[in-house]
């Protein structure tokens, strides 16, 4: 009865060994891993958006590029981003980039700022100080050859406007003639937008137009830049001094990104890299202002509204 036991156990036993020798299909290694010899995981590089600054035309694109260049790239040291420009030909167009939050700085017209503000909300940021005041002011020039002495000397001429919304280059004249009692299309013989205060002191300069209301500010600088212009043409008129034109940005702007904006603006005249920022487009400095400053201009667009 044992040997009957023990023989099967046996044969079980045996075949297991025989299984066990042999050999074995080894499963395929897909590679090698040297733990010793690692690369550094490779960081996914992320691009920094742009801080898009906006420059209403008060000079001409290529005027404005090379004025404003030195104030862009002292932009993007300071905030390690790059800075995009961003211009439209008029001022009512730049106000809807500001109103669509697709700019986030932009140097503005006062009557821009003051539509954009009662329309929307435009905040102001800071404004520019120039000869130690925070004011301009609109300037009637003519060929120095003309004779004409006043507004009114001019009935009957070719005039050259600005912008469609522009306090200086458009609505101030306006104002004028129509104390004078006439409307622009019925004193002037002729009327055009050059779109560029720069533009409007070439047309009168070269004789494309007999007079131009343009910003005192633009005015000083393109004569300090060429002073030949100074021989081409005369000043007949000044006006009452206006609140500057300032420096803005959309209501929606991030608040962080607004207070940083400010900081650094309000501090380019402490820095030698600054200073020089600031020369290229005729600022002493940048210091904070308030809404109030505008009231003036609001009353003569309404009177200009008015009398329409």
């Amino acid at each position: 009865m044992k040997n009957r036991i023990a023989f099967p156990l046996l044969m079980i036993t045996l075949l297991f060994l025989l299984i066990g020798c042999i050999p074995q299909k080894l499963p395929e290694v897909a590679g090698y891993v040297d733990l010793l010899d690692l690369e550094p995981i490779q960081s996914v590089k992320q691009e920094v958006p742009p801080l898009r600054v906006a420059v209403a035309s008060v000079v001409s694109p290529k005027g404005t590029i090379q004025s404003y260049e030195p104030v862009l790239k002292y932009l993007e040291a300071q905030f390690n981003r790059p800075v995009e420009l961003i211009q439209r030909r008029t001022y009512l167009e730049t106000n809807e980039l500001i109103a669509a939050g697709k700019v986030d700085l932009a140097f503005v017209c006062t009557s821009a700022y003051v539509a954009g503000h009662d329309s929307f909300g435009m905040e102001l940021l800071a404004a520019p100080q120039v000869n130690g005041e925070t004011v301009y002011y609109s300037l009637l020039i003519v060929p120095a050859e003309s004779t004409a002495q006043s507004i009114a000397d001019l009935q009957d001429k070719r005039f050259a406007f600005t912008d469609p919304i522009s306090l200086s280059g458009r609505m101030y004249p306006t104002y004028m003639v129509q104390q004078l009692g006439f409307s622009p299309e019925s004193f002037f013989s002729q009327t055009f937008f050059t779109y560029s205060h720069d533009e409007a002191i070439r047309a009168v300069a070269n004789k494309l137009a007999d007079g131009a209301a343009v910003d005192s500010l633009v005015y000083d600088f393109a004569i300090a830049r060429d002073p030949e212009l100074a021989q081409k043409i005369r000043v007949i008129h000044r006006s009452s001094p206006f609140g500057i034109p300032p420096v803005v940005v959309s209501p929606n702007l991030d608040p962080n990104l607004k207070l940083e904006l400010q900081k650094v603006l309000l501090g380019m005249a402490d820095t030698t890299e600054g200073r020089k920022a600031l020369e290229s487009i005729g600022v002493e400095k940048f210091m904070t202002i308030d809404d109030h400053a505008y009231d003036g201009i609001r009353a003569l667009l309404s009177d200009v509204e008015k009398t329409r």
